[in-house]
């Protein structure tokens, strides 16, 4: 799953604010197609273990209590370029910052609550789809 797979979730706050299908459109339109998709709800333990990098910091509860307060869509993407072309997609963490027309501008609310997560890097990406999912759910 290197250079040409991301990994992605449509974290709780933009499910709850009925989000998925534009945010799918979005990622559609940007010429990604869609190898595993499932939507699911994490549990305490799962969130403690995807964002255990984390867990020395200070939002690390904050973090993990946003994460399992509902449903998520988790996504693995394929497209050429496909890490730097869908963190390109969704925009800066605040979406403050975030250019115009990407996915955090237009569905997120916050630093902590900013609408999708996206892959830093080829290697996270084979990691963090590995975590949601099974080869078998992988086409």
């Amino acid at each position: 799953m290197t250079g040409n797979r991301t990994f992605t979730m449509i974290k709780p706050d933009a499910v709850e604010n009925g989000h998925i299908g534009a945010i799918l459109d979005k990622i559609n339109a940007a010429g990604f197609k869609i190898v595993a998709m499932k939507y699911t709800q994490l549990s305490k333990r799962d969130a403690e273990a995807f964002y255990a990098i984390h867990s020395e910091r200070p939002f690390f509860g904050e973090l993990v209590e946003f994460m399992t307060r509902g449903p998520i869509v988790s996504a693995i993407l394929e497209k050429d370029n496909a890490v730097e072309d869908f963190r390109a997609l969704i925009g800066a963490t605040n979406p403050a910052e975030a250019a115009e027309g990407t996915i955090r501008k237009l569905y997120a609310t916050s630093i902590g609550e900013n609408a999708v997560h996206g892959s830093d890097s080829d290697e996270n990406a084979a990691i963090e789809g590995a975590f949601h999912f099974a080869g078998r759910e992988i086409f």
